[in-house]
Formats: C-alpha cells, structure tokens, sequence
C-alpha cells in the first residue's frame, strides 16, 4: 500500500493481520461480506481513499472492489476511526450525514467496531 496520511490506513494494516489469526478467521465465516471504504482525509467525496474490507476471502486491499461490493460506505477519517473504535455510534453518524451508505443495510448493520480489531494503541 502506498504512504497515506490517513490514521485510518494504520487500521487498515491492522485489519491485515488480524485477519490472519483465529478470531479474525470466525469473524470471516460468520459474516462473509464485502465492505468498500471510501475514506477521506476531510470532506466526504473529496480525495478519498479506497480500501475494500473482504470477509469472503479475509483480505484487506487497497483500491475499489472488482465488482459489487455488498456495501460501500462513505466518511472522513475520524468519523471512520471513531465509528472502528466504537467511540461513534453508526446509526448516529449515518443520521448526521458523516457516513454515507450505498448497497445492503441488513449487510450494513453486520458492520460494528466488532469487525475491527482493538487497536493497540492510536
């Protein structure tokens, strides 16, 4: 992955290895989704970066998902972060405008701070 500037792009690394352990493995079969972020420094839709958070295969990648993805969200990178940190409710956030949802909701329900792994330390 390319240098980014986004806090977000440590988690995503995170996610990476987390993925690679038992409890990201049963996270995978239990959910088996495909989440696109588009997660920008500030404005939503401005330089966004793109990451696909793959629970079918266990995969973080960066760019967009070939293909359709179940669910692409949309935020800044607090919001995102304080969404992944459970430090912001989604519903809360979504009401407010800072994350946008396109796809699926029951698929965009399953996505909780559950999903990420506890951040060590940010």
């Amino acid at each position: 992955m390319g240098k980014s500037d986004l806090k977000s792009a440590f988690l995503m690394e995170q996610m990476k290895q987390h993925f690679g352990t038992d409890e990201g493995k049963s996270l995978c079969k239990k959910i088996g989704l495909v989440y696109q972020l588009n997660i920008a420094p500030k404005k939503i839709g401005v330089d966004e970066e793109i990451y696909v958070v793959d629970l079918k295969k266990g995969e973080v990648k960066k760019g967009p998902y070939e293909g359709k993805p179940d669910v692409t969200f949309s935020f800044n990178d607090n919001d995102f972060m304080g969404i992944a940190t459970g430090k912001l409710n989604p519903q809360i956030a979504f009401i407010r405008g800072a994350m946008k949802i396109k796809g699926s909701l029951s698929a965009a329900q399953k996505f909780t701070p559950d999903i990420f792994p506890k951040p060590s330390k940010l």
